[in-house]
């Protein structure tokens, strides 16, 4: 309890920093998850640079795009009943998911070095597959996140359940 005191504290005083962090954090945790939990990789074949990759990535494009879309989304339908819930988990998952991932994908190929035509081809074998693994776990965690969790708390929930997801895409992305 404390450390969430603290979290909420530091939240509370500085919540782009505290979100940037959080973002990166679980990104660079959920990529570890990968390595070594499903990639069984092992310590010393652990990829530190694709750790880091994944945390900065975290950082530089995710909570800055979530964090952006949550204020945005807010605007677009203010209220927190359980239709205005619905109405944000449909808009998020219907037009905002699949762009993210359309984003993330080839932006994280580009990062692993990947030709231009090379990530084009993975982007079109994997983005299928990924968007249809995100719709069965987001739209349940985004509707009790839009209907239940106050907006600054909203991406340090998503990026807790998302240590799963990170571990996921982390798999997913480094596969060639």
């Amino acid at each position: 309890m404390a450390l969430w005191r603290a979290y909420q504290r530091a939240l509370a005083a500085h919540p782009w920093k505290v979100q940037v962090l959080t973002a990166g954090s679980l990104m660079g945790l959920g990529d570890i998850i990968s390595q070594q939990l499903v990639e069984r990789r092992g310590l010393q074949e652990h990829q530190t640079g694709r750790t880091l990759t994944m945390v900065s990535l975290g950082c530089g494009f995710v909570a800055p795009v979530l964090g952006g879309w949550y204020k945005v989304l807010d605007r677009l339908i203010p209220g927190t009943t359980k239709v205005d819930a619905l109405k944000k988990m449909l808009l998020d998952q219907g037009g905002f998911a699949p762009c993210f991932l359309g984003c993330f994908l080839p932006l994280m190929g580009t990062l692993n070095g990947l030709s231009a035509q090379d990530n084009w081809a993975k982007l079109r074998r994997d983005y299928p597959d990924a968007l249809l693994t995100n719709y069965y776990l987001w739209p349940a965690v985004q509707l009790a996140n839009f209907y239940l969790v106050p907006l600054h708390y909203r991406l340090a929930v998503v990026q807790c359940v998302a240590v799963i997801w990170n571990s996921y895409l982390s798999w997913k992305a480094h596969q060639f």
